[in-house]
């Protein structure tokens, strides 16, 4: 099974192919999210000796996570899905950063401005994929839900900005937190290929972004007088 793989939710823009367990990345940190996404996706496929239309899909972080860095990873991935025929697979850009630590238990926040943090709860199967325990939501660092049990890891961007306040917050529920965690392409192909395998590819115009935050990504129309 062969997978392209992007995420740019965040400041990371990453690209992955993943060919039969074997990943070839590309991992780059700024906001040229947008001149430097094709360029890599070409350097991982060339790297990698493939065409676009030797791939089984094109998996993507679906967000939440920037609403610009959102939009231009559908729209990257419908695009070339779209000229190569190819199904995608959307993936939580929260549930690709879990992955990516080395941990059973992952609390996973990414800052979401405006004093929130998108957040999410994820358990390791048997497999070795993360899966979210309940819902992923935006809130303030001190409402966060508290998870069952102890032990759990803390992970992102939201951790960065607010690990006062939710350690506040979580109490004993915190083993620790890690600094300066980003969701990864290699762990979106992960959980992408488990996705694909179990029929949840979708065609090419449904590779849209979560946003989570859906009342501030619309922009509202104007007030009639």
């Amino acid at each position: 099974m062969k997978l392209l793989a992007l995420d740019t939710a965040t400041e990371a823009c990453s690209v992955a192919v993943w060919a039969d367990g074997a990943t070839v990345e590309r991992l780059e940190l700024g906001r040229q999210h947008s001149e430097r996404i094709l360029p890599m996706v070409q350097e991982v496929l060339a790297e990698a000796g493939l065409g676009l239309k030797q791939l089984d899909a094109i998996a993507f972080g679906r967000g939440p996570g920037s609403f610009t860095g959102l939009r231009i990873g559908a729209g990257v991935t419908q695009g070339l899905a779209f000229g190569a025929d190819l199904p995608v697979v959307p993936v939580s850009s929260l549930a690709a950063l879990a992955q990516g630590v080395d941990a059973p238990k992952v609390l996973a926040a990414f800052d979401a401005r405006m004093q929130q943090v998108y957040w999410g709860v994820y358990a390791r199967n048997a497999q070795g994929l993360m899966g979210l325990q309940g819902g992923e939501i935006v809130i303030a660092p001190k409402d966060v839900p508290m998870p069952d049990g102890a032990g759990w890891m803390g992970a992102g961007g939201g951790w960065d900005q607010y690990a006062g306040e939710l350690s506040l917050r979580l109490g004993d529920k915190i083993k620790e937190w890690r600094r300066q965690c980003l969701p990864r392409a290699r762990h979106v192909a992960e959980l992408g290929a488990a996705a694909f395998q179990a029929g949840q590819a979708v065609p090419p115009e449904q590779a849209l972004p979560v946003y989570v935050r859906d009342e501030v990504a619309v922009k509202k129309s104007p007030a009639k007088t």
